[in-house]
């Protein structure tokens, strides 16, 4: 089907609306989707659910069997930066894996494969080495931007105590999040108005600005995003 990205690599701070686009985007419907927004039946990969099931693990495996944390700190942290790769390693192995299973039903699938990286974790240029050539052929960026302090707020006003482990509510202590993403590397990386070279490879991309936010009402939301993605792939169907 010509009339959908095949793949569209999700990125921006935490908080900074990529969950509530793709929530969006799972209530319209599938027609809808495809006409206003060129996304077909949606598949998504995020790496939130990878290194959360680490902390659990961690806290399992601490206080349970009393035996040594495998991949974080008691106050949160990953032991080792590599890790952050590693997540990146496995979306591309997650999207092969599917591929491998669905070669016959991706025609009217769109992968919506979301992230974030600090600069003080090796940022996007370290994090877009270990995106898999096979994943980042005919995909496309949509980057969502917001200052830190709209990132700060939002993730505040979204976390649940209770449900530290939603996409949609989940959040990071104030300090964390400021030595995590205060500082980000993206626009360093725009060397053209259109496209991002990845492992060889010339990645269309958009930036959504959410400021103000636009993504905490689908009646906001519904224009902007068709009006960015509408730009995206004008850049895309040529590809």
């Amino acid at each position: 089907m010509e009339k959908i990205f095949k793949k569209i690599i999700l990125l921006g701070r935490p908080a900074s609306g990529k969950s509530e686009i793709i929530n969006f985007l799972k209530n319209i419907s599938y027609s809808e989707r495809v006409n206003k927004y060129h996304i077909g039946k949606l598949v998504e990969i995020d790496d939130f659910p990878m290194l959360w099931t680490w902390f659990e693990e961690d806290d399992i495996l601490s206080k349970k069997f009393k035996k040594p944390r495998l991949h974080t700190t008691k106050d949160g942290y990953f032991k080792y930066k590599y890790l952050w790769h590693l997540l990146i390693e496995r979306i591309s192995l997650d999207y092969y894996k599917y591929v491998r299973d669905n070669k016959r039903k991706l025609d009217e699938v769109t992968f919506l494969i979301e992230f974030s990286r600090g600069s003080e974790h090796g940022g996007y240029k370290e994090a877009f080495k270990h995106l898999s050539k096979q994943l980042l052929k005919d995909s496309a960026l949509l980057y969502v931007d917001v200052t830190f302090e709209e990132s700060l707020r939002k993730n505040r006003k979204r976390f649940n105590p209770d449900k530290p482990d939603s996409i949609l509510e989940h959040g990071l202590p104030d300090k964390k999040l400021e030595k995590l993403y205060k500082n980000v590397d993206f626009h360093k990386l725009k060397k053209t108005k259109t496209h991002i070279k990845i492992n060889g490879i010339k990645v269309p991309y958009i930036i959504f600005n959410n400021m103000p936010s636009k993504t905490d009402d689908f009646k906001i939301l519904a224009p902007a995003l068709k009006e960015v993605l509408d730009k995206l792939w004008s850049i895309y169907k040529y590809e």
